[in-house]
């Protein structure tokens, strides 16, 4: 296994691993301080994958796809991870500190929130293509870095697939689940 796909699944791993301890921490201990302390931590694993794929490729590595994931993972995690946090937060709340039901999104309400997921999207394509960019002027070889340009046309299809999701449920609204009688 390549060592910047160990590091990736290592740090995908850690997220989720400071995400629970950081709930469990919040409302199973109820340590309200240690627990946004470990939440805050997940960016210290996005700052180590980061570091990781620089230091990777500053060392004479030619990138694969897996670096330019890396930069993906990273534009996801700063413009997804406030919602990764608060969904896994609203159900641990639910479950554990007698928190309300976690509300499933229907009708105008639904469309509203795929609307914000653009501008999420939005911004992780924007910091994932400026993470490539920059990996590739850092390392200034062309022949080391050509892997990474491939990656922007997919993060353009991702985009446009988050807009006419959006659109979608914008012209033909999310219908409510039926109700068991």
């Amino acid at each position: 296994m390549d060592v910047i796909v160990a590091i990736i699944i290592a740090c995908e791993v850690g997220f989720w691993v400071l995400v629970v301890a950081g709930l469990v921490a919040r409302y199973v201990l109820r340590r309200p301080r240690l627990g946004a302390w470990l939440l805050a931590m997940t960016l210290v694993v996005d700052l180590v994958l980061l570091t990781a794929v620089i230091v990777n490729l500053q060392a004479g590595g030619t990138a694969t796809f897996f670096h330019g994931l890396a930069a993906v993972y990273f534009g996801v995690s700063i413009a997804y991870g406030r919602k990764m946090i608060g969904w896994a937060d609203s159900r641990f709340a639910h479950r554990f500190a007698g928190g309300p039901a976690p509300v499933k999104l229907a009708g105008a309400a639904y469309g509203k929130e795929r609307r914000h997921d653009v501008v999420r999207t939005v911004c992780a394509v924007a910091i994932a293509a400026g993470i490539l960019w920059l990996l590739t002027t850092l390392v200034a070889d062309a022949n080391s870095t050509d892997e990474l340009l491939h990656l922007y046309p997919l993060l353009g299809i991702w985009f446009a697939a988050d807009l006419a999701w959006a659109i979608w449920y914008t012209v033909v609204p999310k219908s409510r689940p039926a109700v068991a009688r």
